[in-house]
């Protein structure tokens, strides 16, 4: 344990490689925080379909024990991120943490329970105007609304060009949020309304400051992670050693020029999570 051994990809950039090694070097004291939808999870047409690479959980299982903590921050609820992930009772993940709606929910196994606070009034004001603003602008064919509790979120994967339909969709749904109090979280062929403050960046330096980390590695895929790569470039300039993983995809090239590692998606970042596990074992 301290150098790198073969099994694990050296990343690009040398700020990378210094996180990298920070984290082989001391273990226990790392943070191993990821993405869940196009990270641990394939992105799927229908979101309610999603589940965690069939890797993933013994991947993690085995990585977790060697490390501080692992975080999962998503915009998803966290009561469906551990559903869907399959986290709940799982030998080895008993400090596994997750943080849902960005950080406003959060989920810890040891207790099994999520905490989170009143929704947002403005999220049900926005929630009942979207069927009518959705048929004003045509906009039902391909689109599919996601109930999210903290959140809605309009999807446009499913629309016969998801691309025209998403840019359509951002200016009308950002007038929309903006009418009751909420932001527009883009994504991939997604557009969330959601309340302001929170963010995956916010949550992630509150979750390492409250584990004292020593270093933190961060992967993710979309554009709401931008926002957690932004915090760990922020705290390796304070002398965190960080490191930063896209799970490639074209469709997000801001994220991949701005990683010290690209990943050719969810299975790629099992097997980089499995050698992480042998390589901090000790």
């Amino acid at each position: 344990m301290g150098s790198q051994p073969d099994s694990l990809p050296t990343p690009a950039t040398e700020p990378g490689r210094e996180g990298l090694a920070a984290l082989l070097r001391a273990p226990r004291r790392a943070v191993i925080a990821l993405d869940f939808d196009g990270t641990l999870a394939e992105i799927v047409p229908d979101p309610e379909r999603a589940r965690a690479h069939p890797g993933a959980v013994p991947a993690l299982a085995a990585l977790a024990p060697q490390v501080r903590s692992v975080a999962v921050i998503t915009g998803r609820p966290a009561g469906v991120a551990v559903r869907y992930g399959g986290f709940a009772g799982v030998p080895g993940l008993e400090h596994l943490t997750v943080l849902g709606h960005y950080g406003a929910e959060r989920w810890d196994a040891r207790t099994g329970t999520v905490s989170a606070p009143a929704p947002h009034p403005g999220v049900a004001g926005a929630r009942a105007e979207l069927p009518g603003l959705l048929d004003s602008l045509g906009a039902w064919q391909g689109t599919w609304t996601e109930e999210k509790g903290q959140a809605v979120a309009v999807h446009t994967r499913r629309a016969a060009d998801p691309t025209a339909a998403f840019e359509a969709l951002r200016e009308p749904l950002a007038q929309l949020a903006r009418r009751h109090g909420l932001i527009v979280e883009p994504g991939r062929a997604v557009l969330e309304l959601r309340p302001p403050g929170m963010d995956k960046g916010v949550a992630l330096a509150e979750y390492l400051t409250e584990t004292g980390a020593g270093a933190v590695l961060y992967a993710g895929d979309d554009l709401g992670d931008l926002a957690a790569f932004a915090a760990v470039e922020k705290l390796r300039a304070d002398g965190l050693p960080g490191l930063l993983v896209c799970s490639g995809s074209t469709e997000v090239p801001e994220l991949a020029a701005r990683a010290d590692l690209v990943l050719d998606g969810p299975a790629s970042v099992v097997t980089f999570l499995a050698a992480l596990a042998e390589a901090t074992t000790t």
